[in-house]
């Protein structure tokens, strides 16, 4: 028995390698092509490459619950055109024996996503993401193609680039408006460093231009430098460039508790928090559809069909998952509901096409 479940369990995993290789592949040279598109004098070849392979751990970790459902129908069905599984059972090896032979490779991909997840496409992602927006705009007073819009207070503040780490900043834009919505001054700093001391602690912004509009009279100031005191700490600001989706699911559980708490909208941040924490358990449910199809319809069924039965499941999970995500947004319900729902479907389709084998 030991040696069918490593014979299992290795021709299932290389399936899984191979799937993820070739998805991994393809991502890669479209997302080098469209960074490619983005070079210019600023953004070179070189920084596009560069970008490319550090954002490729996000990619890989978002593929590979497709990577598992692939792997495991391609795996499964090698052994059932080999005519294995018939001889597995007729030797009276249970189904159940089978499928639990599945699930442990099942489980290094799962632990493997945790893993990335949480450890190592966020911080690679985020460096990624902020030295591209330092290369392409970081002098710029505003590229609306870049940074991010915060409002604080009176103000509201679009910053170019945040350095890794957040303590730095580049092209800080800053417009302060009175109860009236009547914009009462307007400021850019090349840069700005968060200087920390005991009593307390603000940002220092350097090579400053500042418009004040007072009365239809323009009056215009420079500065070195500049103090300012405002409520955005370095550990806020070093995700504000990384979408939900693309940060760990630590830092989204303290951010979405930080929105609720200053009164913010935090659903957005909650959701990715859920399916990230939750894409192990989605990951189990496709395999195990998977599972039940080489056990049933697809049995007989060529390689081709296979493949093209796992695209397909991927797009009709990957579809689910785009219309309830929004939904629980735009409806207001729990995003954990919108989160389990397709991992609910294809669970206990996986588990009713199981129990009819026989």
């Amino acid at each position: 028995m030991i040696q069918l479940d490593r014979h299992i369990r290795n021709t299932v995993l290389l399936s899984m390698f191979v799937v993820i290789a070739l998805i991994a592949t393809l991502d890669l040279i479209f997302s080098l092509l469209d960074q490619i598109a983005d070079t210019d004098e600023n953004y070179s070849m070189t920084n596009a490459i560069t970008f490319v392979l550090f954002t490729m751990p996000t990619s890989v970790y978002e593929l590979l619950p497709f990577a598992a459902l692939g792997g495991a129908l391609i795996g499964l069905g090698v052994l059932a055109s080999n005519n294995e599984l018939v001889v597995m059972q007729s030797a009276g090896i249970r189904v159940s024996r089978i499928v639990i032979a599945v699930l442990k490779p099942t489980l290094f991909v799962m632990v493997l996503s945790l893993i990335l997840g949480e450890y190592v496409s966020p911080p690679l992602e985020q460096l990624a993401q902020s030295n591209k927006a330092i290369q392409q705009s970081g002098t710029a007073s505003i590229n609306p193609e870049q940074g991010t819009w915060q409002r604080v207070g009176d103000e509201f503040i679009h910053i170019n680039a945040i350095a890794p780490g957040g303590r730095e900043l580049f092209g800080v834009s800053r417009y302060q408006m009175d109860d009236d919505r009547r914009l009462i001054s307007a400021s850019f700093a090349e840069s700005a460093s968060y200087v920390e001391e005991e009593s307390s602690s603000y940002w220092q912004l350097n090579i400053v231009e500042e418009s004040l509009f007072d009365s239809g009279v323009v009056t215009t100031q420079n500065y070195l430098q500049e103090d300012w005191q405002v409520q955005l700490s370095p550990e806020l600001l070093s995700v504000l460039l990384v979408e939900p989706d693309e940060q760990s699911i630590s830092g989204l559980y303290q951010f979405a508790e930080y929105f609720q708490a200053e009164g913010l909208d935090s659903d957005t941040y909650y959701l990715a928090f859920w399916k990230k924490l939750l894409q192990p358990v989605s990951t189990l449910a496709l395999v195990v559809l998977a599972i039940s199809f080489v056990f049933g319809p697809l049995r007989e069924a060529t390689m081709g069909a296979r493949v093209s039965v796992a695209l397909g499941i991927g797009l009709v999970f990957t579809i689910l998952q785009r219309m309830m995500e929004p939904a629980s947004l735009l409806y207001g319900f729990n995003p954990l509901l919108a989160v389990l729902a397709p991992i609910f479907l294809c669970a206990m389709l996986g588990f009713f096409l199981l129990r009819k084998v026989r």
